[in-house]
C-alpha cells in the first residue's frame, strides 16, 4: 500500500535518452573546440602568427655608435651621445585625443600642426614627431601614456671645442651622417653599420623593453687626427683677434709639421658653432684654407729666385738695377716698387720685396724654366688630402706667356692657390727640397715625398728669407724671440669677377721656424683688412709670431738664436 508521502514525492528519474543527449552535446562542444584549436594551431598557425606579428612585432634598426674624432694627443673633437627621439604610430592613434595637446607642448610643437600631421599619416605605422630630445622630456612624454607614442634611441653628434675646429671637422646631419669637413671625408670609417632588433609592442603601441637582437651593430672607427688642439687654439685666438682688429672680411691660417707633412692647425674666420648652426649662412661652412683661391702676391718671390739660381743664369752675387723704382713692361703696364732700391742682389730682392727686381729676373728666364719651378713647388696641383671641395688653383700655361705674364707671375699675380697649397710649397724649402704629401691623419709611416730641388739650394733660399724678418726686412713683426725665422710677406690687390678692387687687398705671410732646421711651416692669409693698414708685414706677420712663440714652447723645440753673453764673447 502506497503511503500519502510517497504519492506526493516528485518523480526525479531522468529518462535515459535525455542523459545521452546532454552527454552528446558536451562531446560535440569538446570536439568543436578541439577542431577549432586544431585549425588555429595547425591549419591557420602561420597566417595568424603573421597577423600577430604585423600588429605587435617590429624590426627596429639599431643605430651604430659613430666613431669619435680625436686630436693627436687623444683630446676629443667630435663624439656621439645617445639621445631619445619621439615617434608615433598613426594607425594606433586617435588624432582627436586631448592628450596630444600636452604632447605637442612638451615637444615645443604646434598642437594643430601635430594633429594634422598624424591625420595625414593615418595609414603609416611610423612617424617622427621630435628627434633628439632631452631625457627628462622623453620621460614626461611616456608618462602621458598616449596610445601609439614610443621612444627610440638615436645618437647626437657633439663637438666639445665648438667653433675652434669647426671648419676642419665639419658636422653631421640629423641622421649622424657626415656633411662637411673630415666628418664627410671619413664618413664610411666613422659611421659603422646599423644593427637590427625584433621588438614587441604592447596594446598601446609602445615597445616593451628588451627585444631580440637579429643583427649586432658595428660601431664606427675612432680617428686620431694629426691636429694638435693646443696649437689649434693658439691659431684660432690669434687669427680671430687679427681679423677683428683689422676689420677684415675673412682670414685663414695653416700650420704644418715639416718632418711629417701633418696638419697641426687649420683655422678660418669667421667661424661657426657646429653644435648650433641655426641662422648660419652656407658660405661660412667653407674651409677657406682648402677651398678659397687667392693671388699670393710677393710670397712667391722665393720661388722666382729658386728658378733664377736653378737656371744657372744668376748667382747669389748677381746685381739687378731697380732704379728708378719702376719698370715699363709692354704697352701701358708699369711694375712699381714702394721705394727706389737701386742695385740689389737676390737676397735683397727677397728682403725688400722688390717687384722690379723680380720682374727683371723672370724676363731673363725662359717661360718653361719659370713654369717648371712653380709647378715643382706643387702650385697648380691639389694637395691630395681628399678634403671636400679642395680647390686645385691655377698655374697658367707657359706657352701663352709674354714678358708681361712672366713679370706679373714673378711677384704673385696671374696665378691662384689656396693657403694650404702655399704652406705645402714652403714646406719644400723647409725640408730640403722634397715635395711632400699633406695629411690630416696622425701616422708613424714615412711620408710620401719627391726630391724636386737640391738641399743646398733650399738652404741658400732659407738664408735669404731670414733677412725678411730681420731689421730692414718687410716682416720684422714675424720675429720670434730666441729663434731664427725665414719667411716672406705678401700684399696683393683683391680680385673679383669685376676685376681688381682699388683700396682692397689680401695680406699674407708664409714662414718657417727654426730657420736653421725648420720644424714648422705656417701660412697666414687675411682677406680685405680695412683697419688702416693692409700690408702682410703688419697684418699677417704678427699672427705668425704669436702662434709660433707658443708652439715652440708647447713642442719643446730648442732655441737656435740665443744671444751669447758679453762675458763669453770676451773670453772667446
Amino acid at each position: 500500500m502506497v503511503s500519502r508521502a510517497q504519492k506526493n514525492r516528485p518523480n526525479t528519474t531522468v529518462a535515459p535518452w535525455r542523459l545521452w543527449f546532454v552527454r552528446g552535446l558536451f562531446l560535440a562542444v569538446l570536439v568543436g573546440l578541439a577542431g577549432k584549436l586544431m585549425v588555429l594551431q595547425i591549419v591557420n598557425m602561420s597566417f595568424l602568427q603573421e597577423k600577430a606579428s604585423q600588429r605587435h612585432v617590429r624590426y627596429v634598426s639599431m643605430p651604430a655608435h659613430r666613431g669619435m674624432i680625436l686630436d693627436r694627443r687623444g683630446e676629443p673633437l667630435a663624439i656621439s651621445t645617445p639621445v631619445p627621439s619621439i615617434f608615433a604610430n598613426p594607425r594606433l592613434m586617435d588624432a582627436s585625443d586631448p592628450k596630444l595637446k600636452e604632447l605637442a607642448q612638451l615637444l615645443r610643437l604646434d598642437p594643430a600642426a601635430t594633429q594634422r600631421k598624424i591625420k595625414a599619416k593615418s595609414s603609416s605605422s611610423f612617424l617622427y614627431l621630435k628627434r633628439r630630445v632631452m631625457p627628462d622630456v622623453a620621460k614626461q612624454v611616456m608618462a602621458l601614456e598616449i596610445k601609439g607614442i614610443s621612444v627610440q634611441r638615436e645618437y647626437k653628434r657633439y663637438y666639445p671645442t665648438g667653433e675652434v675646429v669647426s671648419h676642419l671637422i665639419g658636422f653631421t646631419n640629423v641622421d649622424d651622417t657626415g656633411q662637411e669637413g673630415l666628418e664627410l671625408t671619413f664618413n664610411d670609417r666613422l659611421q659603422g653599420a646599423a644593427g637590427k632588433k625584433r621588438m614587441i609592442r604592447d596594446r598601446k603601441g609602445a615597445f616593451i623593453e628588451g627585444g631580440e637582437i637579429i643583427k649586432v651593430d658595428r660601431p664606427g672607427e675612432n680617428l686620431n687626427l694629426s691636429l694638435d688642439l693646443r696649437i689649434q687654439y693658439l691659431a684660432y685666438q690669434s687669427l680671430k683677434k687679427a681679423v677683428e682688429k683689422h676689420k677684415a672680411r675673412s682670414g685663414s691660417a695653416v700650420v704644418l709639421d715639416v718632418r711629417t707633412g701633418e696638419v697641426l692647425a687649420m683655422v678660418n674666420q669667421p667661424a661657426f658653432n657646429p653644435n648650433n648652426r641655426r641662422g648660419v649662412k652656407l658660405d661660412v661652412f667653407r674651409n677657406r684654407a682648402v677651398t678659397n683661391l687667392f693671388e699670393p702676391g710677393s710670397t712667391v718671390k722665393p720661388f722666382t729666385v729658386v728658378a733664377a739660381l736653378a737656371s744657372g743664369k744668376f748667382t747669389n752675387n748677381t746685381i739687378i738695377d731697380t732704379s728708378p723704382g719702376y719698370l715699363q713692361v709692354g704697352r701701358g703696364f708699369t711694375v712699381r716698387d714702394t721705394h727706389d732700391y737701386g742695385e740689389v742682389d737676390l737676397a735683397t730682392l727677397i728682403k725688400k720685396s722688390s717687384n722690379v727686381a723680380a720682374s727683371k729676373v723672370a724676363m731673363e728666364l725662359e717661360p718653361e724654366e719659370l713654369w717648371d719651378t712653380f709647378s715643382a713647388f706643387g702650385l697648380g696641383h691639389k694637395t691630395e688630402t681628399d678634403f671636400p671641395g679642395e680647390a686645385t688653383g691655377k698655374l697658367p700655361n707657359q706657352r701663352t706667356w709674354r714678358k708681361l705674364e712672366r713679370a706679373s707671375l714673378s711677384y704673385g699675380y696671374g696665378l691662384t692657390l689656396t693657403p694650404l697649397q702655399l704652406a705645402r710649397a714652403y714646406m719644400v724649402i723647409a725640408n730640403g727640397g722634397k715635395l711632400q704629401a699633406v695629411r690630416f691623419m696622425k701616422s708613424d709611416d714615412v711620408p710620401v715625398s719627391k726630391q724636386v730641388f737640391s738641399a743646398e739650394l733650399m738652404t741658400t733660399i732659407r738664408e735669404m728669407m731670414e733677412g725678411v724678418v730681420r731689421p730692414g726686412g718687410t716682416a720684422t713683426r714675424a720675429a720670434v724671440p730666441f729663434y731664427t725665422v725665414a719667411g716672406k710677406t705678401g700684399t696683393s690687390k683683391r680680385h673679383t669677377a669685376s676685376g681688381y678692387q682699388d683700396g682692397h687687398y689680401i695680406a699674407s705671410f708664409a714662414g718657417m721656424i727654426p730657420a736653421k732646421d725648420p720644424r714648422l711651416v705656417m701660412v697666414v692669409m687675411i682677406d680685405d683688412p680695412t683697419g688702416g693698414t693692409y700690408f702682410g708685414g703688419t697684418v699677417a706677420a704678427p699672427v705668425f709670431a704669436e702662434v709660433m712663440t707658443g708652439a715652440m714652447r708647447l713642442l719643446n723645440i730648442a732655441p737656435d738664436d740665443v744671444p751669447v753673453p758679453a762675458m763669453q764673447v770676451a773670453v772667446q
